[in-house]
């Protein structure tokens, strides 16, 4: 005689469910909230420091202090941010690109972006594991953020890689402190490129890891630079996803045998292309694109938040000086190989600096 088990309706299962993240996406949230008022207070915006960087050092302060006498209420939640909401909130950034728009800057920027990418992610496959001895996943996080789009991709290609939360949170770091200096260190040397204001901006934005970093060292500049800038970013933006599908191709072949069969193939990905493709066809009302490149902030916010709570800074410790020498000679490949590259685009298709 066997015994029936009872099962839960639906609805209690959902409410166990919403107990049981509430507590941490609720902290989540409160950071992704502070963060948000941090980066318009105008010492902190004019560093060129973002919601998503804000976020993660207040998650990894609150990680090293109190979250240990928090952590069994609010660690489902919290992981549940570093996750599924991470994911959403990649592809959420899709509405934040169109296919139209970035093709203005000709085939001359595509090329440029596409060159740096590889270039500087490949470098750092082989230097960051071959000569820098360091963990696999942090070279190719350090490589993804270096070479694309800073904590975004960093944050993108963690799930394809299932990076530790401490080889994200090093990576994220990198991108905190030379893309901060090249934010200054642009503009500085803009008299000194012999660059119009629009070939200034291709460089800045074919080079500079963050978005915010590239508005703010275009704008120093002048109107016409920025915007240049912003638009060849997005250009970089869009090879985030061609980028994840092949790197999860990388990663499935790793294994051999059966496994080689198998493609991860990352949802988010294919989603943020569809959405960068469709939505311009939406028509959507600015006041609509605008809530929800708010939004998507927000929730990338709550997932920078959530991996910040989840670092140890005595394993980033542990980490070593290695990264950042990593990190250093992207830099330099991105700051001298990249000018070089714009000069030899510029001339080889006809348009002068």
């Amino acid at each position: 005689m066997s015994l029936a088990v009872p099962r839960r309706s639906p609805a209690a299962a959902l409410t166990q469910a919403g107990a049981m993240h509430a507590p941490g996406l609720a902290l989540a949230a409160a950071l992704a909230a502070a963060s948000w008022a941090l980066s318009a207070w105008a010492p902190l915006r004019a560093l060129g420091l973002s919601a998503l960087t804000l976020a993660m050092v207040l998650g990894i302060a609150l990680g090293n202090t109190g979250f240990a006498r928090i952590a069994a209420a609010a660690g489902p939640g919290v992981d549940l941010c570093r996750g599924r909401l991470l994911r959403l909130g990649i592809v959420l950034y899709g509405f934040r690109v169109s296919f139209h728009d970035l093709a203005a800057v000709g085939w001359a920027g595509w090329a440029v972006d596409a060159v740096v990418v590889a270039t500087v992610f490949a470098t750092a496959a082989w230097v960051g594991t071959r000569w820098l001895k360091l963990e696999r996943e942090t070279a190719l996080l350090i490589g993804a953020g270096s070479a694309i789009c800073g904590a975004a991709a960093v944050m993108a290609t963690e799930p394809v890689l299932r990076a530790r939360a401490e080889q994200v949170s090093v990576a994220v770091a990198t991108v905190v402190v030379f893309g901060s200096i090249a934010m200054f260190l642009y503009p500085a040397l803009y008299p000194l490129l012999g660059l119009s204001e629009r070939a200034y901006g291709l460089y800045v934005g074919s080079t500079v890891h963050e978005v915010a970093q590239v508005v703010v060292a275009g704008r120093a500049v002048g109107d016409v630079a920025a915007s240049t800038a912003v638009i060849e970013k997005m250009l970089r933006v869009m090879l985030l996803a061609p980028f994840l599908l092949l790197l999860s191709l990388r990663a499935s072949g790793r294994g051999g045998g059966p496994a080689r069969s198998r493609l991860r193939l990352p949802w988010f990905a294919l989603a943020f292309v569809a959405v960068s493709a469709l939505h311009p066809l939406l028509g959507l009302p600015p006041s609509w694109s605008e809530a929800i490149a708010q939004l998507d902030t927000a929730v990338l916010a709550m997932a920078m938040a959530a991996l910040g709570l989840r670092t140890q800074l005595g394993a980033i410790r542990q980490a070593g000086a290695r990264p950042l020498l990593l990190a250093a000679l992207l830099f330099v490949l991105l700051t001298v190989g990249g000018y070089a590259l714009n000069l030899a685009a510029m001339r080889w298709s006809g348009v002068g600096a």
